[in-house]
């Protein structure tokens, strides 16, 4: 080689050298401890509720003004954990469960100030009632659902008689003594979806101050449930009920205002997405995307499925849009099962963080001992679409996420449980605005009217996500001096708040 060629080839090579390369965006979280690590028990029989996850919550159990978190476990102990206000996080005996647990939802059922706590399971759910001095005591109850693998469940006060009744999920007819040989595309032994096996129906119970006592209105439609989230679809001032469903239709069921439900989520526009199919409902979130007032839904699916994100028209219905905003795009390659809606850059639009982990062997994975690792998402809200700011690089199993502000600076933290792996605490690091948090009953309406005009409207919505359950307060970044925050409490009267920015009010 001449010495000018060698001389042109060190060239390229030092140009190659000094380029810039495809880099991982700086994520907006920083990872605080917490000594948990999930346990499916698999066994290598491919039992289906080993590839299912558990849940999240986070809540305030002490009443010390800071949020503490609790992890379900499958195989082994759930653990509750006691923030200590300055970012350690150390674990409790408070709550003592050790069943095959699944979910966890909260709620003051009994009306005393106390956040209480039901965890389900496949094998027997389990109803915690706060004691009001950091310790807990579990109460028999009819929501144990002998012979059912419950999922997630719900507080809402569906006769609006002041007092919080309840919904859980059940999933499919499943025992491992009936467990089904299922085989991945490429030939090999795999977890089988839920067609394999008989769906559940859900099942309602009526608040009787404490004492929960079933009433029959789901039993005359079954689904493999997952995910569920209250609101009013039809605007008539009751709260109604959207079920995600796997691999079957979703259910959204109307209130018929007289402790009956009508299931009409064909007639809503929810039961499909827009091309007909029926997909993997896991994890749902309400959240107002595009700043119209009203609550949207997004539904998270399968990988090639893509999530579903349901526009809100109002009392007439929704409206698939995912293909619109870049949602069914951006989502196609992965499994979405936790989720929520989390204005990360503080620029007044809900952007999403989506935790997501395979449940069926990935081919690109073919030849790993895990082949169901997957990367979360963080997608930002750019007004019209969504993209993928490629924040979260680690892959995972993930599954259920809960979302508050654990550090009570303003803006939401998210704590994820990862299939057979040491759990996540993300500890939001994204822009500091002025902000103004609200803690309050659930499903309450908080609204905020800003210097200038500017008025924004939030629900206080605990139960969410997947299997997990969020804070309980309303969060809001301000653009100007507060001039009137108003708390409405479902089927209450409105309220006056003294507020001032940078806190927390109740």
């Amino acid at each position: 080689m001449s010495a000018s060629k060698t001389l042109t080839l060190l060239f390229v090579l030092l140009l190659a050298a000094c380029a810039p390369t495809p880099r991982q965006a700086a994520s907006p979280f920083s990872e605080l401890k917490i000594d948990f690590t999930h346990n499916s028990g698999a066994s290598g029989k491919f039992y289906m509720p080993e590839i299912m996850g558990s849940g999240a919550a986070l809540f305030d159990y002490d009443n010390d003004g800071d949020l503490d978190a609790l992890l379900v476990q499958s195989v082994g102990k759930t653990v509750l954990f006691n923030n200590d206000g300055a970012g350690t996080f150390k674990p409790t005996s408070a709550i003592q469960f050790e069943g095959y647990g699944m979910g966890a939802a909260t709620a003051d059922i009994d009306n005393d100030g106390d956040t209480d706590v039901l965890i389900t399971a496949f094998d027997g759910n389990a109803l915690f009632i706060n004691n009001g001095n950091g310790t807990f005591t579990e109460t028999p109850s009819e929501i144990k659902l002998p012979n059912m693998w419950s999922s997630s469940a719900a507080f809402f006060d569906y006769d609006r008689d002041g007092w919080l009744d309840l919904v859980i999920l059940n999933y499919v007819d499943y025992s491992y003594a009936i467990n089904k040989p299922c085989q991945a595309p490429t030939g090999e032994t795999d977890y089988c979806t839920p067609r394999a096996y008989r769906s559940l129906p859900s099942h309602l119970f009526h608040n009787e101050k404490g004492r929960f006592v079933e009433v029959p209105a789901f039993r005359s439609a079954a689904g493999p449930a997952l995910g569920v989230v209250a609101l009013d679809a039809n605007s008539d001032g009751w709260l109604d009920l959207f079920v995600a469903n796997d691999s079957a239709a979703n259910h959204l069921w109307i209130n018929n205002h007289n402790g009956t439900f009508s299931e009409q989520a064909l007639k809503y526009g929810v039961a499909y997405s827009d091309d007909g199919l029926a997909k993997a409902g896991m994890g749902v979130a309400l959240g107002d995307y595009d700043n119209d007032g009203d609550d949207d839904l997004i539904v998270l699916n399968l990988m090639r499925e893509g999530a579903t994100l349901f526009q809100n028209n109002g009392a007439t219905g929704f409206t698939d849009v995912s293909a619109r905003t870049g949602i069914l795009s951006l989502t196609s390659q992965f499994t979405g099962f936790g989720v929520g809606w989390i204005d990360i850059d503080r620029d007044g639009r809900l952007d999403l963080l989506l935790a997501n982990g395979a449940v069926t062997r990935r081919e690109d994975q073919r030849n790993s001992p895990n082949p169901f690792l997957e990367r979360n998402l963080l997608l930002k809200n750019t007004g019209e679409k969504f993209e993928d700011t490629k924040a979260f690089e680690l892959p995972g199993v993930s599954r259920g996420a809960a979302f508050g502000d654990i550090d009570n600076d303003g803006d939401i933290d998210v704590l994820i449980n990862v299939n057979n792996a040491p759990a996540r605490l993300l500890r939001n690091e994204g822009p500091k605005k002025d902000w103004l948090s609200v803690e309050g009953p659930e499903l309450a309406k908080v609204e905020v009217k800003t210097r200038g005009g500017q008025r924004q409207t939030k629900t206080i919505r605990t139960a969410s996500s997947y299997l997990s359950a969020n804070e309980r307060r309303a969060n809001f970044v301000l653009n100007g001096e507060i001039e009137e925050v108003t708390i409405t409490p479902f089927n209450g009267q409105p309220r006056k708040l003294a507020a001032k920015k940078n806190a927390i009010i109740k």
